[in-house]
């Protein structure tokens, strides 16, 4: 009787560490889905915004001088552009986006959030406050589904060659 009870205590015992696993084992692989999802989320925004021209004052023609360039103040969207017909890298400054309420989005709701500046070289990590030949995107991928934040970014240079 002693080892019937002994032998049903150590059988519970290994179900619930089996258990314990397979919900350990399912909490990180939807973690690392929607990790995943943001990253790939923040990715086509990054991309989207690098196919657009430089700056407004370079989508047809070409600059050299940064003082032609759109001011820091007035980085984001120009009146009338709303996305996704936006024609320059900085329109995606103040750009947010959700995906709550998007059917293709079922499993959770991603929020998007841009930010566009001007950077130097010698400093790529600040903002500076005024025009110069980079700008870099910084995109911000949150969801109450996860845990941690996702951050991305990107620099983009003018170039121009003759």
């Amino acid at each position: 009787m002693l080892i019937t009870i002994a032998a049903l205590l150590l059988l519970s015992l290994v179900i619930l560490r089996i258990n314990n696993v397979f919900f350990s084992t399912s909490s990180v692989m939807l973690d690392t889905k929607f990790g995943v999802l943001a990253v790939s989320l923040g990715t086509s925004i990054i991309e989207e915004a690098n196919s657009k021209a430089f700056d407004k004052a370079t989508d047809t023609t070409s600059i050299s001088q940064t003082s032609v360039l759109t001011t820091v103040a007035s980085l984001g969207p120009e009146a009338g552009e709303i996305y996704p017909n936006f024609n320059d890298f900085d329109d995606f400054n103040g750009y947010v986006r959700s995906t709550a309420g998007d059917s293709s989005f079922q499993s959770a709701p991603f929020y998007i959030s841009c930010q566009v500046g001007y950077i130097t070289p010698s400093n790529p990590e600040s903002f500076v406050s005024s025009q110069t030949w980079h700008k870099k995107i910084n995109v911000t991928v949150t969801s109450p589904s996860m845990k941690d934040t996702i951050r991305l970014s990107s620099v983009f240079s003018y170039w121009y060659f003759r």
